[in-house]
């Protein structure tokens, strides 16, 4: 049986390592081999922040078994697996083909994809009979909305006027037009502005007249209706702007993918705390997922719970004192400590304004957004970037969250997501905007329960509104720093 088979040849090899071992290795391991055996769903949800080391537990039992397998990772997790894991494999004997790219014969045992091939392989019917595995759900729904984004540069327009000169007076005059009301629209914090189906429909009843479409204009003309969203990202200094289209649920363009097909999905997903329950499949029930296993392997229990610091009556974001209030705090938080500080902030004017306050107290120890900090550094950054890089930084002694990461609708992404969910007269914040911040707050914490260190929250909204009873949830175990004590 496979899942005898790959308890004992992973046990076998976590010996020989003997290195410091995640204690969920074989559980995992045979919950895996399980669900190709069964060809079922099976979803194992992982605590935010587990050590990278549980990707040997997956692979064993997808090298040991005979299944066809397409396995599904971003750019980063391919590195590890190529450069990491399947040395490690060959090390002991383990060994199998492993195909790349967006083909693969259908002998290949495995197929190693990113999100944007597995979407053409699906789309053109290559991947037959393969069960899926995506070791990375927490970011699959993003992932995908990546992948199926339309982008249109300057120099597409050109492209454009190129392939089809009978036109070009007309699509000279249509840019004009959609450039002067762009460049006309006040800035944002982010250079986005977001458009109507006014403001593109006419260039889209032209390109519907012309034949044929250069890419990406087939993509952009065919990627319209009510479920995506458009917007321009402008930079009115340079006078130039890019046109973006992006569809708000990218599981529901991938309805029934897991249809008929085995899959095994595990992820740094939301892990219950406080007692609170997680639905089984929340976030990614789009894909058609019935998972007849779901499993939650959570951390250890914590000898000593995380401190936080959060003081009563502090001003919310959108004080005019707001600034001054995390400048204070800040100052207060980082003077004195001998480790790195992380500062989480997405706001672009505010973390600039923080960062250059601190660096006038601290100098070269602040830095925004370096991969290469000082060992007593203060690092401030946005909460995506902070996921995206945390694990090549060294683990932080304390984690200052200046904004909580709850998504902005001036973003217009998140704005169309929530006014759609309000047409049909949901709860948008709780079941939309608070998870996704709940889940992103515990994985980029996470280091602080295995480095030790402190919490600071700094936002006002934790406190004042009645959601934040479900942060401190989010954050449990912890204990409540009352005042701030010297190292």
């Amino acid at each position: 049986m496979l899942e005898a088979r790959a308890h004992h040849q992973l046990k076998a090899l976590l010996a020989g390592e003997g290195a410091r071992r995640w204690p969920h290795h074989l559980t995992l391991s045979r919950l895996v081999a399980r669900s190709l055996r069964r060809a079922d769903h099976t979803l194992v949800r992982l605590a935010p922040g587990t050590d990278p080391s549980w990707w040997i537990s997956l692979l064993v039992p997808l090298v040991l078994g005979e299944t066809r397998l397409a396995l599904v990772v971003g750019d980063a997790l391919r590195q590890r697996l190529l450069q990491v894991e399947w040395p490690r494999l060959r090390a002991v004997g383990l060994s199998l083909s492993c195909w790349e790219g967006p083909e693969a014969p259908p002998e290949a045992r495995l197929w190693l994809l990113n999100h944007r091939e597995l979407l053409e392989a699906w789309r053109h019917g290559r991947l037959g009979d393969r069960q899926l595995v995506i070791p990375e759900a927490e970011t699959l729904e993003a992932a995908l909305r990546e992948a199926l984004a339309v982008r249109i540069a300057p120099a597409d327009w050109d492209r454009l006027r190129r392939a089809l000169p009978a036109a070009e007076e007309s699509l000279l005059n249509l840019h004009g037009r959609l450039g002067r009301r762009l460049l006309r629209h006040p800035r944002t914090p982010h250079g986005l502005v977001a458009l109507a189906d006014d403001d593109e429909a006419p260039l889209r009843h032209l390109l519907a007249l012309l034949k044929p479409l250069p890419d990406p204009w087939r993509a952009w003309l065919d990627a319209a209706g009510a479920g995506w969203c458009s917007w321009a990202h402008v930079d009115a200094d340079q006078l130039m702007w890019q046109l973006h289209r992006q569809p708000l649920e990218p599981l529901a363009e991938l309805g029934g993918l897991l249809q008929g097909r085995g899959a095994v999905l595990t992820g740094e997903l939301a892990i219950s705390r406080g007692g609170g329950e997680v639905a089984p499949g929340a976030g990614i029930t789009g894909l058609g997922l019935t998972p007849e296993v779901a499993v939650e392997l959570g951390d250890p229990p914590l000898a000593d719970p995380l401190p936080l610091y959060a003081p009563l009556r502090q001003p919310l974001p959108n004080s005019p004192h707001y600034g001054e209030h995390l400048l204070d705090q800040a100052r207060r938080l980082v003077l004195a400590q001998g480790s790195l500080t992380v500062v989480l902030i997405d706001d672009p004017a505010l973390r600039r304004g923080l960062a250059s306050g601190l660096a006038a107290e601290f100098g070269s120890r602040v830095s925004e957004e370096c991969t290469a900090p000082e060992s007593n550094g203060v690092l401030c950054c946005r909460w995506s970037w902070w996921l995206e890089n945390q694990a090549r930084l060294p683990l932080p002694c304390q984690v200052v969250v200046a904004l909580l990461p709850i998504a902005s609708l001036e973003d217009p992404l998140t704005a169309a997501r929530v006014a759609r969910l309000r047409q049909q007269g949901r709860d948008w914040f709780r079941e939309r905007l608070l998870p996704d911040a709940l889940n992103r707050l515990q994985r980029g914490v996470a280091g602080l329960r295995r480095s030790g260190g402190r919490l600071a929250v700094l936002d006002g909204r934790l406190r004042a509104r009645s959601w934040g009873r479900q942060v401190f949830a989010a954050l449990e175990p912890w204990v409540q720093l009352t005042r701030l004590l010297p190292d």
